[in-house]
């Protein structure tokens, strides 16, 4: 049986807020934007000609929730966004002024560089040495 992830959830203080940093900054598409319920959405979003993994963008409502947001991975990167492009996609983060909390290297595996979203998450930027991982 094949199995992959479909969706992570991502949370976020207001839906249109997020769709418009995550749209218009980062250049993500927005897939899905259906309205569940007077205060829920279902909105997914992903990389520009991604067909796999979307982000499913949530609405913190409890003070639990509220409190995790930007801080899903306790400090740690949390999610990993594939290139093949790194010079265009880490100018488009200088020219939306994100936050670069490490400058572009070169590892073994790749370019990378580490960004913060609107709330505070942290991403690599990354492009893999070895085009076959992408």
């Amino acid at each position: 049986m094949k199995k992959k992830l479909a969706h992570i959830a991502l949370l976020v203080k207001d839906y249109d807020e997020a769709i418009e940093f995550y749209t218009k900054k980062l250049g993500f598409t927005l897939v899905e934007d259906t309205i569940l319920s007077a205060d829920k959405r279902w909105v997914l979003i992903a990389p520009t000609a991604s067909n796999e993994t979307c982000l499913l963008l949530a609405k913190a409502t409890t003070e639990q929730q509220k409190n995790s947001i930007g801080n899903q991975s306790g400090g740690r990167v949390f999610l990993f966004l594939y290139t093949d492009n790194f010079e265009k996609d880490f100018n488009r983060l200088l020219q939306h002024n994100i936050k670069i909390i490490r400058q572009p290297v070169t590892e073994i595996y790749g370019t990378v560089a580490v960004f913060e979203d609107m709330y505070g998450n942290a991403w690599d930027l990354i492009e893999p040495a070895n085009k076959a991982n992408q």
